[in-house]
């Protein structure tokens, strides 16, 4: 899914990345460690492979698309009940040593985080804790425009919030150290020093911002680390056993190491063990294969939540983008249903077609665009494009 690229692109965390709050726990999230993992990869569908001719094309289109736009590794997981799957993991997982990739390897997920945030925020809905339609002023103080300003607004990209990482202070501070660890409040502050874009609820806007308030709204309700909330509420139920929001730039062995031109030069970094903390909410959990295999069902289809609820969050609104609408933090792209991920050196998709009860996951080590879009995107375009030519993720508009 392609998204508004800023001049220096930086931090925007996918889509198509103080004083001024009220009192809670600020500290970051507890680093839970990955349990011990179930695998299987044939839940929902036959554990052999698809059609020769097919795993073919597949295979020839990821490389084409790999080798166009510079990635260094891809990692492609594509499950079709009835017709079979398809797991490939090819390039390299590190420039330095040459070391092939694999599909075993931890990522960083990006935005997908938003799906487990507001996961969270949609368990304290069934709770009766809090409501969609609460303003954000209940919880956290100071927001601009605040009293208007639901939690609602927050999950669907509608609040008119500036995104924090649009911020050219915020941009310099974090390049100059990317090392450095940022509290909520800190990011938070970066982007409330401008005005608000839009009145809330007037149009979508993709923003950080929106998240990073939900998940002080689920540490200020549950009295809990919004890590330790996921991993209990979310991780555990769903048997995601390799999943996880880290403390700071911790990274479970083996990963892949990533790559970015998100650089104060301009020129490409390894990015590996910077620290997500500004992220947080918005972008900063870690996955695998197998868990966003799971994931990506679980989400779509509302396991974990009442119907009600899953309702709520898959009233899906227009974002602009042809083909592309958007719920509470969870997007549909041509009938996939899911999110992708974007955060310095790492791209990942994770999506569901409820049609043919289909799942695509993607997992590369580079967010470097090219020709302006995301390598994660044309990746999945390439594959869908294949398998399922009448539900095509982030299909381009015809040209004139």
């Amino acid at each position: 899914m392609r998204r508004r690229i800023p001049a220096r692109r930086v931090f925007a965390a996918a889509l198509l990345a103080a004083s001024l709050l009220a009192p809670l726990a600020t500290a970051p999230a507890t680093a839970a460690q990955p349990r011990t993992p179930q695998r299987s990869f044939d839940e929902d569908c036959p554990p052999h492979g698809l059609d020769p001719a097919l795993t073919s094309r597949l295979d020839k289109a990821i490389e084409k698309v790999r080798r166009q736009a510079g990635v260094p590794g891809v990692v492609a997981g594509l499950w079709m009940p009835g017709k079979g799957s398809y797991v490939r993991a090819t390039g390299i997982a590190d420039k330095v040593s040459g070391e092939p990739m694999n599909t075993g390897v931890f990522v960083r997920i990006g935005s997908e985080t938003k799906t487990f945030t507001a996961t969270a925020l949609l368990k304290l809905v069934d709770d009766g804790r809090v409501r969609l339609d609460d303003p954000i002023s209940k919880y956290v103080r100071h927001v601009p425009n605040g009293s208007r300003i639901t939690l609602r607004h927050l999950a669907e990209m509608r609040s008119g919030l500036f995104p924090y990482t649009e911020d050219a202070g915020f941009q310099h501070d974090l390049l100059s150290d990317p090392q450095r660890s940022f509290t909520p409040q800190q990011v938070l502050a970066y982007g409330f020093k401008h005005r608000n874009t839009f009145e809330p609820g007037a149009q979508f806007q993709y923003s950080n911002t929106n998240f990073t308030l939900l998940g002080l709204v689920v540490e200020k309700v549950s009295g809990q680390r919004l890590g330790d909330f996921i991993e209990k509420r979310v991780l555990r139920p769903a048997r995601l056993s390799h999943t996880l929001l880290p403390d700071r730039s911790e990274f479970p062995q083996p990963h892949p190491r990533g790559y970015t031109n998100q650089t104060l030069s301009g020129e490409v970094a390894d990015s590996t063990d910077w620290n997500p903390s500004w992220a947080w909410a918005a972008g900063g959990m870690i996955s695998d294969l197998h868990d966003l295999r799971r994931w990506a069902r679980i989400v779509a289809t509302g396991t974990l939540l009442r119907p009600e609820t899953q309702a709520q969050r898959l009233k899906l609104l227009p974002t602009g983008h042809p083909g592309t609408s958007y719920g509470l933090g969870i997007f549909d792209s041509g009938g996939w249903i899911g999110h992708n991920g974007s955060i310095p050196g790492y791209q990942t998709v994770t999506v569901y077609l409820p049609s043919k009860k289909a799942t695509l996951v993607l997992m590369i080590n580079t967010d470097i665009a090219y020709q302006g879009q995301e390598p994660s995107s044309l990746l999945a375009r390439a594959i869908t494009e294949i398998v399922t030519p009448d539900n095509v993720y982030d299909r381009q508009a015809p040209t004139q």
